[in-house]
């Protein structure tokens, strides 16, 4: 029912983190990579984000099974499907195949996650394990704690309506496992994150459990920078580009919540109407059985408003399980970047108290204190991360809009041209009768 899947956006192609320049090593403009020529007015103020895009495709191949392949095999196959774009992709997730599991205590689903990858750092050039949404939260939450600089991707909400909607239903576990996949797909595009020792933990160890029970200790060095931002020191500015940030992200996830509002109640709406036409039918049908010369047409009628039913059936469908989940990832994007955005101001104002400290102490040595240089070391690398994953998701949400809004647009369109042809489809009948008289 979906309208397809996003289109890949260009890339650097694949790198490791030591080749990898940091983003305070600076770009030149010629370095640029993707996007349009002419920028959307949302991006104006993003301009400003750093001059080099690092975005990697959004795409994945599935895999036909899941044992292990040869990675002279498999390499070539990643390079030919990657030769429209001219870049090779290392690194393939895609997450199916559901399974309901019944136990004592509880009752959960699991998905199957296949990895297909030629980077040293996986030994097997193939996973394949299977994950439930817990893991999936645990993944998140250590990338966290590892990478506070960094915007990472939003799951979709773990709890539903008690009531009104089944989590066990196949069209609810169907979106959460399109909402899981992207989430994975996300991880796997950015070229930080997609090295992240726990991100390689959840995608090939068989006992997840184990490495859970270990805590923090097991791979979060870079963990433990996220405590010297919690303090209660108060930010006295905040930059200009960062506060234009955050208010552009104020408005971004106030005009979705109307949309995901007024898009709610045109589905609520659709569905009445739906129901309206699946009883209004029959009236046609049971009628043509009364009348002799007018039977045909009277079917006629029935079997059109029968079409239209189906029609706005898939409408309806489409808006629910490809529209509205677009909306609610980026209204929840928007939330964890503002969750970055105040580590960032965390970071800032911990660096200005330190600097009062310093003008404080009535010393003539000009040199600052390591531990000064290090704040600011590390406010630096907090902008830097930050700007550069705003312009990443900046140009994530362009291109998953403009796919969004094209696929709704063809699919009304579809839809009212379906309605056209089934009421079309009487005329002749009508006209007929009217000839024979």
């Amino acid at each position: 029912m979906a309208g397809g899947p996003p289109k890949a956006l260009q890339s650097t192609g694949p790198h490791s983190l030591r080749d990898m320049p940091h983003p305070l090593a600076g770009s030149s403009s010629e370095e640029a990579v993707g996007g349009d020529s002419t920028p959307s007015p949302d991006l104006l103020m993003a301009r400003s984000f750093g001059d080099k895009d690092l975005i990697l495709p959004n795409g994945g191949t599935p895999a036909g099974t899941s044992s292990p392949a040869s990675s002279s095999s498999l390499l070539n196959r990643l390079q030919l499907d990657d030769d429209i774009d001219g870049e090779t992709r290392d690194l393939f997730v895609i997450v199916d195949d559901p399974k309901k599991h019944v136990c004592t205590m509880e009752t959960y689903i699991t998905y199957r996650i296949t990895t297909k990858s030629t980077r040293v750092e996986f030994d097997l050039p193939e996973y394949s394990v299977r994950r439930r949404y817990q893991d999936f939260d645990w993944l998140r939450s250590k990338l966290e704690e590892s990478q506070p600089t960094h915007l990472i991707p939003p799951l979709p909400e773990k709890f539903v309506v008690k009531g009104v909607v089944d989590r066990f239903s196949e069209e609810f576990v169907e979106t959460r496992r399109k909402a899981l996949d992207k989430f994975l797909k996300r991880i796997t595009d950015h070229p930080v994150l997609s090295f992240n020792e726990h991100f390689n933990v959840f995608l090939t160890a068989k006992d997840l459990n184990a490495y859970k029970k270990q805590g923090i200790a097991l791979l979060t060095r870079m963990g433990e920078s996220v405590k010297h931002v919690t303090g209660g020191y108060k930010l006295r500015t905040r930059p200009l580009e960062f506060a234009a940030i955050g208010d552009y992200l104020d408005t971004f996830a106030l005009k979705l919540g109307t949309i995901d509002r007024i898009a709610q109640r045109i589905i609520k709406e659709e569905i009445e109407y739906l129901m309206e036409l699946r009883e209004y039918g029959p009236v046609y049908s049971t009628w043509s059985t009364l009348e002799g010369e007018l039977a045909e047409p009277l079917e006629g009628v029935s079997a059109c408003i029968g079409n239209c039913s189906t029609a706005l059936e898939e409408l309806t469908d489409d808006m629910t399980e490809d529209f509205l989940p677009v909306l609610r990832e980026y209204i929840l994007y928007s939330d964890s970047m503002k969750s970055v955005l105040k580590k960032r101001d965390q970071v800032q104002a911990e660096y200005e108290a330190k600097l009062e400290a310093v003008a404080l102490r009535k010393e003539d040595r000009p040199k600052v204190p390591a531990d000064v240089e290090k704040c600011q070391d590390r406010m630096e690398c907090f902008n830097a991360d930050l700007k550069a994953d705003m312009e990443r998701w900046q140009n994530n949400k362009r291109q998953d809009f403009r796919q969004l809004l094209m696929g709704m647009a063809d699919k009304n369109i579809q839809y009212y041209e379906k309605c056209l042809m089934a009421w079309e489809s009487i005329i002749p009948l009508l006209q007929e009768k009217q000839e024979a008289k």
